[in-house]
């Protein structure tokens, strides 16, 4: 059985990832700092401090690897765009048949990356104010997706 001081840090450990939205790396910074002066104090704070930083660091991973296809293809589309003929005076585009399906495919590619970034950081959101609430209730509560960095 959990202490309520226990249950109280360690959901305080989920939700202080929000410190993202505060100041850069907070994410990390904020649980990394609470998880490292409980840890040694409880096996429930040291088991959710776990599991917040991984979920953090697989979620950054997850992130880069969405950014790290989007951009260079949404660039890419962008910048072969541009080089064909357009006319900005009045909207008409002339493009080779297979080049505007190129350009359309690659830039389409980046826009459904963009949309799969969107949907996972709501997805991170609601799944911490779920972590919370768990923890909160004494529970142990392991995030789906998650790559375990930590043992």
């Amino acid at each position: 059985m959990t202490s309520a001081n226990e249950r109280t840090i360690a959901s305080v450990t989920h939700l202080s990832s929000f410190a993202q939205y505060i100041f850069p790396l907070g994410n990390f910074i904020a649980p990394i700092i609470i998880w490292s002066a409980k840890k040694n104090d409880s096996e429930f704070v040291d088991f959710n401090g776990k599991q917040i930083l991984n979920f953090q660091l697989s979620i950054f991973t997850y992130s880069l690897i969405l950014v790290a296809i989007s951009l260079p293809l949404l660039i890419y589309g962008f910048v072969d765009l541009l080089g064909t003929n357009m006319s900005f005076s009045n909207f008409d585009i002339d493009f080779d048949g297979f080049q505007n399906q190129k350009i359309t495919a690659l830039i389409g590619i980046a826009i459904v990356s963009f949309v799969f970034l969107i949907f996972l950081k709501i997805f991170e959101f609601i799944l911490i104010i779920n972590a919370a609430v768990k923890a909160s209730n004494g529970e142990n509560y392991k995030y789906p997706l998650t790559i375990p960095f930590f043992k």
